[in-house]
């Protein structure tokens, strides 16, 4: 029986139906970026803890999970102006941004275009550096001439991946029954020009890095074998307003470490609520 806090529905941004999911309203709203292969159910873990502080709203950007894609969109900045879309879409004014996974380099394009609509950011297993290397399969699916054999074994993808969460409680089977179905078909090859446009999308986030001044945490896994901790501390190098932390999980730390991965993120929304004088930030170097 599927008793998960997580309701899905959808809205049209720009023409795409946009898959969402929200908690009960509050005064404080929170966007949730779902990672990828994955989708809003990602964030299931953390739900209620995160709800109990903020009217979360979880999205699956264009392209991921169940929401309509197009090759205009996928790309980090054109996901972090597609960002600024939804939130008006949504009527959200100001929002806490947690973004990891591709919605790393997609959270800091949007809060470099319009840091008036970001509190806070959260962020980390995402690439950050086109000059770092990338571990398996990432650097695979980023370098790969020919992607045929993705367009053809989207399920047989999805199962690896599937084998490579080692969540703190086992995965319902409505989420990874979600997972491979937001991938099914060709779209997961589809999803992939996301992070095959990295070798130039990062260079220019590497150029706005220094000039974002929204407060940032990153939060990197010690055992991310996907994309190694050096990412994580590219991006602290160079965002003036950042902090690192380090959590003991393996890539997927939201679903592997949801109670260390929420505590770090609530600790963020609490320090940087608005009319909070409490915004020193010790960055980890």
């Amino acid at each position: 029986m599927n008793t998960s806090p997580i309701n899905p529905k959808t809205i049209t941004v720009d023409g795409l139906a946009v898959r969402y999911a929200e908690s009960e309203q509050r005064d404080t709203h929170a966007l949730l970026l779902s990672p990828w292969p994955e989708s809003v159910y990602a964030f299931e873990p953390m739900w209620a803890e995160l709800a109990a502080s903020a009217h979360v709203v979880a999205v699956d950007l264009p392209g991921f999970g169940r929401s309509e894609g197009r090759p205009d969109v996928l790309t980090p900045r054109a996901a972090g102006a597609f960002v600024l879309h939804l939130l008006d879409a949504l009527g959200l004014d100001t929002v806490h941004v947690v973004g990891p996974d591709v919605g790393t380099s997609a959270s800091l394009f949007a809060a470099a275009r319009r840091p008036d609509r970001f509190h806070s950011v959260v962020i980390g297993g995402g690439a950050a550096s086109a000059h770092l290397d990338l571990g398996e399969p990432l650097a695979s699916w980023v370098s790969d001439a020919d992607i045929s054999w993705y367009e053809q074994n989207a399920r047989q993808i999805m199962q690896m991946t599937l084998e490579n969460i080692l969540p703190a409680t086992p995965l319902g089977e409505h989420v990874r029954e979600d997972y491979v179905a937001s991938y099914d078909g060709c779209r997961f090859a589809e999803s992939m020009r996301y992070v095959r446009t990295y070798p130039t999308e990062l260079k220019a986030l590497e150029q706005a890095l220094p000039m974002i001044q929204t407060p940032v945490r990153i939060i990197a896994p010690a055992r991310d074998q996907v994309v190694p901790r050096a990412h994580g501390e590219f991006l602290a190098a160079r965002l003036p307003n950042s902090t690192l932390d380090v959590v003991d999980a393996g890539h997927f730390a939201w679903e592997e470490a949801p109670k260390a991965y929420a505590s770090l993120v609530l600790d963020w929304w609490e320090r940087h609520q608005p009319g909070n004088s409490n915004h020193a930030i010790e960055t980890e170097r």
